[in-house]
This record gives structure tokens, sequence and C-alpha cells, in this order.
């Protein structure tokens, strides 16, 4: 079913009551026959990268197998970059976007959102065997190595002056990492699951301190195609409850996901609160499409 390529309020009201799930069920979409054509960031690992075979592999790749699975659809996966995604969504190219696509106000104000698969927080990596660190006040002093143009080295320089460590930056992320592998830097800052994923992949760094951000990442729909935004998020909720998303975690990330953490937690209602194009109808979460 899965397959892959790679290329460049209310209820109107009544006399008759109608009840909330029969109401519900008419903004969902019926599963599509032919299944879902859907693209991804083929360069973001460990969330999408390539194989030596010429194929992808990564957490959001074993993500919409996953969905083809429950759904029992084709979802085909297409890789290209990121800058595209979104205009070739909006141009009818794709169903929807499977890369990890952070939820913002402008965002939200053109495209709908499916609830959060994962929350976008930072965390920092530290070499292997060193003293652990629980807070930010024990990198004060310290020599932090950031991807340079990265939205993490911004956030380091601005808070240089509060905890007094300098930023030191490099041209990728696998530079930075090394850094601190190599004992050039105390720690690198970077996206939980690239941090995450260096960790396992580099046995001479650990995992540090996670940074919440208050983001998530979600899947963007077009404004028009709520029903079928609704349906993934059913989905997502279902792998969610199922322990998907926990082992998905676990084989990517090398977390095992904490109770209450938006990657095995569900969220009420469809799409992301606090959001534009967010819908708070209530329902029951089910593995049954």
């Amino acid at each position: 079913m899965f397959q892959m390529k790679w290329t460049g309020i209310a209820a109107l009201a009544c006399a008759t009551a109608i009840s909330a799930a029969t109401a519900h069920a008419a903004d969902i979409a019926e599963v599509k026959a032919d299944g879902y054509k859907v693209a991804l960031d083929g360069t973001f690992a460990p969330h999408a990268m390539p194989t030596m075979s010429g194929g992808i592999e990564g957490f959001n790749v074993d993500l919409a197998a996953a969905m083809a699975e429950k759904l029992g659809v084709p979802v085909d996966v297409t890789a290209a970059q990121f800058s595209g995604l979104l205009p070739a969504l909006q141009a009818g190219t794709y169903d929807f976007i499977a890369a990890p696509t952070t939820v913002t106000e402008e965002r939200a104000a053109n495209l709908l959102f499916t609830e959060g698969f994962m929350d976008t927080n930072f965390s920092f990596v530290v070499p292997a065997g060193t003293e652990p660190k629980t807070t930010l006040d024990d990198f004060k002093g310290l020599t932090i190595a950031a991807n340079k143009g990265s939205v993490y080295e911004s956030w380091l320089t601005e808070r240089a002056g509060d905890y007094g460590w300098e930023v030191i930056s490099f041209g990728t992320q696998t530079d930075a990492v090394e850094a601190v592998a190599s004992g050039r830097a105390d720690a690198n800052l970077a996206g939980m699951t690239g941090a995450a994923w260096a960790a396992k992949k580099n046995p001479r760094v650990d995992l540090s301190v996670e940074v919440d951000t208050g983001l998530v990442w979600a899947l963007p729909f077009r404004t028009d195609d709520a029903a079928t935004r609704n349906l993934i998020d059913s989905v997502i909720e279902c792998l969610k409850t199922d322990g998907t998303m926990a082992a998905l975690s676990e084989k990517w990330f090398g977390v095992t996901p904490e109770e209450g953490r938006t990657i095995v937690t569900p969220t009420p209602g469809y799409g992301t609160p606090g959001f534009a194009g967010y819908d708070e109808t209530a329902h029951e979460v089910g593995c049954s499409f």
C-alpha cells in the first residue's frame, strides 16, 4: 500500500436533535480509494533522508507508511525541497504535506493543520560521559556550537548576555556536533529530533537539556479541504494511542516518549488549538476508517 519515489457552531438547530456523532461524521472525508499523494523534504534527517538504494527513509516516511496501513490505501510519498512543498500543495499537486511543519500564525492563516504530532523543542548535545545538566543555568559561561544562520544560533545569541555563553557557528549541523565530540565546544544546540539523532548515531555525544518552545509540528492541508484534514487528524490520534508513534520515536530518536507528550497524546478537536482552522468538535479516538 505504501509507495515512495524521489523527485528533484454549533450544530444546525432543528426540531429534531441531531447527535454530535452524526453531525461530526459529515465533516470527515471518506477514504480515497486511489490513495493520497504527499510530499516531504527528503534531506531532513532523521525525518526523511536518502538511502543507498536511491529511496528515502526516516520518521516521517514511516509515519506515512503507518497512515497507509491504517487507511488501507496507498500513500505515495515524493521527496522534494522544502521551499517548494507548500506552493505545490496549494497548486493541488499533493493532498497534504508529510514533512514536519511548524504551526505558526502566518502559516495557519493560509493553511489547515492537523493536531501536532510532535513538539518542536530544542535540545542540547554534550560530550558523552560529562556531568548531567538539568537547567539552562548549567550552561552558563560555556562555549555552545550551532549551525550558522539557524534559529538555534539566533536563540543562543539573544540570550548570551543572560547566560554568558560563547556562541560559535558552523556551516553544517554535522560540524557543530563534531565540535562537541572533539572538545572544541562544550555543547551544541539543535532541534530536539536532530539532536537525538546525533546522540543515537554518535557515541561521543549525549542528549542533554531540552528547551520547550511551546510549538508543534503538524501536517498542512489546503484551507478548502477540512474534511480530509479531519480524517488524517483522526489517523494521527489512532497512531498516538496504539503505540505506533512511541515505537517510531524509539526507532529514529532513541527516545521513549513520556506520558503527556504531544507525540503520544491526542489533542481534543481537529487541528492545532489556538490557531486559525482549529475545529473544537468533540469526538472519540478510534482506529476504524
